[in-house]
């Protein structure tokens, strides 16, 4: 199976919600919430595809021969690539019902984990949304970040003590889905978190904490004060407040505030392995995507996850040998240029 295939393939199934479009910028879908388009006017997610496509690359292959070495130390564990598949829950409602969620998590840690990576899992309105994605993280020994809703403080230190029976290496809290309107309709309320309720949160266990949803350098101090191992730079693909800053826009001022006290990853409208490139030479440590793996599962299942994945590291390979770069250390602010 090739990339096209899975494509072709993921466009029969998920048609009505997903137009698998040339490129995934949001333009098509827009306003399509539940669905796969950003909130409103669709401006946060086209804004992020936009902001990454006017960082460009600077050229350089004056430089020794070597190897080329992609991989990445987090969460305690090596990885092959930079990259992971972002958190997804109620697939059926926002893509198509020829996957459930365990399916689709199946299909997202199977191939993620044959391709080096790993893949966070997600949440949703119901038990099952954690429980059954949070399963299948158990069944490839702990090969999976599961990702909580920011519900109630008491229930969500109950599901990260699930996490660690499975097994997860780390946790992840996506707490932009205080504004989440799919849940909300669904009767099944979040909000938002003080710092205090966060340090607890994360004084209760012994995993990494990962928090999802940060865009300022004000937020990055405080997820620094609460505790975490983490952050990811996300504005959660456009689809809980219109009119953001793109997630690039904002990662180079939030590096330099964390000055490497804290782990960054960033997801918003990342597509390619060139996209990775100009994440970590803006200051990430690595880069989720959501809505192609979503494509990638639905076209192909493990193996589409797989190709996908693989495809995304030989193009950061290629990049990386184009702009002089052996290691991801080798990625820095003079790689690429920003007119």
């Amino acid at each position: 199976m090739n990339y096209s295939e899975v494509l072709d393939r993921a466009r029969e199934l998920v048609h009505e919600k997903c137009k698998v479009c040339k490129e995934c910028n949001g333009v098509v879908c827009k306003g399509q919430v539940p669905g796969v388009g950003g909130k409103g006017s669709g401006s946060g997610f086209i804004r992020n595809r936009e902001k990454i496509n006017d960082v460009k690359i600077n050229l350089d292959t004056i430089v020794v021969q070597k190897e080329i070495d992609t991989s990445v130390e987090l969460f305690g564990m090596k990885f092959k690539y930079p990259v992971f598949a972002a958190p997804i829950g109620a697939v059926g409602l926002n893509y198509s019902p020829a996957l459930n969620d365990f399916e689709y998590t199946q299909a997202i840690i199977g191939g993620c984990k044959e391709a080096g990576v790993l893949g966070f899992t997600g949440d949703g309105v119901k038990d099952e949304f954690y429980d059954l994605p949070l399963q299948v993280v158990g069944e490839h020994s702990g090969y999976g970040i599961p990702t909580i809703k920011p519900w109630k403080k008491e229930e969500v230190i109950a599901k990260i003590k699930k996490a660690e029976e499975k097994g997860a290496p780390a946790v992840a809290m996506d707490i932009d889905a205080a504004g989440l309107v799919t849940l909300a309709l669904l009767g099944k309320p979040v909000g938002t978190k003080s710092v205090e309720e966060l340090k607890e949160i994360i004084a209760s266990t012994k995993l990494p904490v990962i928090l999802k949803g940060v865009m300022t350098v004000e937020g990055a101090k405080k997820a620094l004060e609460a505790g975490a191992y983490g952050i990811v730079v996300s504005n959660h693909g456009g689809r809980v407040l219109d009119h953001t800053p793109a997630t690039i826009e904002v990662l180079p001022a939030i590096a330099e505030a964390v000055q490497g006290k804290m782990k960054i990853l960033i997801d918003g409208g990342f597509r390619t392995g060139l996209d990775i490139f100009k994440a970590i030479a803006l200051g990430a440590d690595a880069v989720l995507i959501g809505r192609p793996y979503a494509v990638a599962a639905y076209g192909g299942g493990v193996e589409g996850v797989k190709v996908y994945t693989e495809k995304l590291g030989n193009e950061l390979k290629e990049t990386m040998i184009m702009a002089g770069c052996h290691e991801l250390k080798d990625i820095n602010r003079d790689k690429v240029y920003i007119g």
